[in-house]
C-alpha cells in the first residue's frame, strides 16, 4: 500500500504524517477494519469514498471528507464502531475520506473549506 503525508495548505500544518492510500477495490473494502488501533499521526485516505461504515471496527475515528480537488467538504469527529456516515456536501461533493484517530481534527484545526495536499512518499527501490 502506498503512503503519503497530508498537509493543510490553508493552515500550513500537517494533518496526517503517515497516511496509507486505499484506492484499490480490496484496500477500500478492508479499510481499517480488523486493526486494534491507529497511531496518533497515522490515517488512511480512501479514494473514492463519499460515505463510510464502521462495521468490523474496534475503535472510533475522526473523518475528513474531501472533494476531488481535496477541499474539506465535511468533518465528523469520534464516529463510533457499528455506525454509517454519509458526507454532507458543505463545500462541494465528497469524493474521498481521510480517516484518523480521535482527536486529530481538533489537534490540527481542520475546518470545512480548507485545502489539503496529499504528498506521496517516494516508492522504495
Amino acid at each position: 500500500m502506498r503512503n503519503a503525508c497530508v498537509f493543510n495548505t490553508t493552515r500550513q500544518n500537517v494533518v496526517c504524517q503517515s497516511c496509507e492510500i486505499a484506492d484499490g477495490l480490496w484496500t477500500r473494502m478492508r479499510g481499517l477494519s480488523g486493526r486494534q488501533s491507529l497511531g496518533e499521526n497515522a490515517g488512511m485516505l480512501i479514494v473514492p469514498c463519499p460515505s463510510i461504515h464502521m462495521f468490523g471496527m474496534k475503535f472510533s475515528l475522526d473523518v475528513v471528507f474531501l472533494t476531488r480537488e481535496n477541499v474539506v467538504t465535511d468533518i465528523r469527529q469520534n464516529i463510533k464502531p457499528l455506525r454509517i456516515y454519509f458526507a454532507k456536501n458543505n463545500a462541494g461533493k465528497a469524493h474521498s475520506a481521510l480517516e484518523m484517530s480521535v482527536g486529530s481534527v481538533a489537534r490540527c484545526g481542520v475546518e470545512i473549506g480548507d485545502s489539503l495536499e496529499v504528498q506521496h512518499s517516494e516508492p522504495e527501490a
